[in-house]
């Protein structure tokens, strides 16, 4: 166990809690964390004093729950974490009917009473607190030996915690999968057996869990677990169709280990949960637009990535995600199967891509693209062809030189000169601009409203000459631009 720094917000709780006669100790998640020697999430004390009793010892609380627990405001700090912190009594909790929720909830003087409802033995180990380091630890169901052994367990019967909160089985999974733990035989057993009680369980406290999932370090291995305990099937049967799809020679894997690759590939590069949901979804309809082809003698999936976009949105819709997600994912469904061959694919054909999935949009997508590569079961990240695809989108969203760039445009000279429209605005324009490319710090409105005076009394072959160079030097500025884009992504 490593030495931690517990903060001195949840120091000081603790010890108004102990000077005004009561015991107090920290519980659940944030000891699990500090006997592991990581920093915890968020902050739980328990304690022996009832909900009346623990308000009146801090300046700033809530308490709006049927449970105990009150919050106590920090307003003084700037850590999340320890803004509002949890200080709950010791609780003996009845029969769950609904498998979420306590018929009742009793306050008890016992520190063991607490930590026997507890879900797992690794967050039913208490301790106390002195001088701001770990005194004494409290662990009744072998959490210690458990953290040792790198195993989830249930504390005590693992069919009544399951029965209790049926929740808690996909909680063993995340947890198993956060930390790199393996759940042990029993509460293994108790999940496959109880697994149909996920019903019963709202759906957004499923997605909660699952998200948890998804952002760990390995969700590729949660997902399995998930799979093993028959529990995916209540978050997103539409995976496990996906078993067994053979696809062309472009892929070593089936559809369902494609999948999955993919996603974990974007856990690796440490990538937003709207990433990983594409990189998960992203061929979730190929067993559905499965072909075989007898004239290429070659699987088809044609379609898969219009269809799939459809299936994706009512299964983030059936998981209650928010809509700005589940629209960005969409999209990203819809559109990973831009593009083909570098050799005739076109600009215009990238903007109108860029078009399809929003400038702020694009790069997401591109990096889709490189987890959908890796998930084949390709070593290289970026080969030729994404480096050119790449290369292309930055061209195109590169904003064209144009006269579009200059302070002044040809409503400003028609002001100043007081001539009428005509070609020689456009040559005008067109002579700025090489000054301007060729010296940016003369682009004001000052400056450049006198020198459209001063080009205006030019003979039309003289200003149309100027023109003509502007526009050569303008095709030369976007060159360059191209030229210094390519060699970024060392393509030609």
């Amino acid at each position: 166990m490593k030495n931690q720094v517990i903060p001195n917000e949840i120091v000081e709780i603790v010890e108004k809690l102990e000077k005004a006669g009561f015991e107090a100790f920290l519980v659940g998640g944030c000891t699990r964390d500090l006997l592991l020697g990581k920093t915890p999430k968020d902050w739980d004390i328990t304690t022996n004093a009832t909900p009346e009793e623990i308000i009146p010892l801090f300046d700033k609380t809530f308490y709006e729950n049927s449970y105990g627990t009150v919050g106590v405001v920090n307003e003084t700090t700037d850590d999340e974490r320890l803004k509002i912190v949890e200080v709950t009594p010791y609780r003996l909790e009845s029969f769950y009917s609904d498998h979420r929720h306590p018929d009742e909830v009793r306050f008890s003087k016992s520190i063991e009473d607490d930590l026997k409802r507890r879900d797992f033995t690794i967050n039913a180990i208490a301790v106390s607190l002195s001088n701001g380091a770990i005194k004494d630890i409290v662990d009744l169901f072998g959490g210690l030996k458990d953290i040792k052994d790198k195993t989830v367990r249930a504390v005590g019967d693992a069919d009544e915690r399951f029965k209790e909160d049926a929740l808690r089985m996909i909680r063993a999974v995340r947890l198993a999968t956060e930390l790199g733990f393996t759940i042990n035989i029993d509460t293994n057993k108790a999940i496959l057996s109880d697994s149909k009680l996920l019903k019963e369980i709202s759906i957004e406290r499923i997605r909660d869990e699952f998200v948890k999932i998804l952002m760990s370090k390995s969700p590729k291995l949660g997902i399995e677990m998930l799979d093993s305990l028959n529990l995916l099937v209540y978050i997103s049967p539409e995976l496990l169709a996906a078993k067994g799809v053979e696809q062309n020679q472009a892929h070593a894997y089936d559809v369902w280990e494609h999948l999955l690759r993919t996603v974990q590939h974007s856990a690796d590069k440490g990538w937003p949960l709207e990433i990983r949901l594409s990189a998960l979804f992203h061929d979730i309809s190929k067993p559905e637009t499965k072909r075989f082809s007898r004239e290429t003698s070659k699987i088809t999936f044609y379609g898969h990535e219009v269809v799939g976009s459809r299936v994706t949105k009512k299964i983030l819709e059936r998981l209650k995600f928010p809509t700005k997600t589940i629209e960005k994912v969409t999209s990203m469904v819809r559109w990973h199967m831009f593009f083909s061959d570098t050799e005739t694919i076109t600009l215009s054909a990238v903007r109108r891509m860029i078009a399809n999935v929003g400038r702020e949009n694009i790069w997401d997508l591109m990096n889709i693209r490189i987890c959908d590569r890796i998930g084949t079961g390709r070593p290289k990240e970026n080969p030729y062809r994404l480096r050119k695809y790449q290369a292309m989108v930055e061209e195109a969203m590169v904003d064209p030189v144009s006269v579009g760039m200059l302070k002044i445009d040809g409503k400003g000279i028609m002001d100043v000169t007081h001539v009428t429209p005509g070609p020689k605005i456009g040559f005008i324009l067109n002579a700025l601009l090489e000054e301007v490319l060729e010296n940016p710090k003369l682009n004001t409105k000052e400056y450049l409203e006198n020198r459209a005076m001063e080009l205006i009394i030019l003979p039309d072959a003289k200003l149309k000459e100027l023109g003509k160079q502007g526009v050569i030097v303008k095709s030369k500025a976007e060159n360059e631009n191209i030229e210094e884009i390519r060699k970024k992504y060392h393509v030609s």
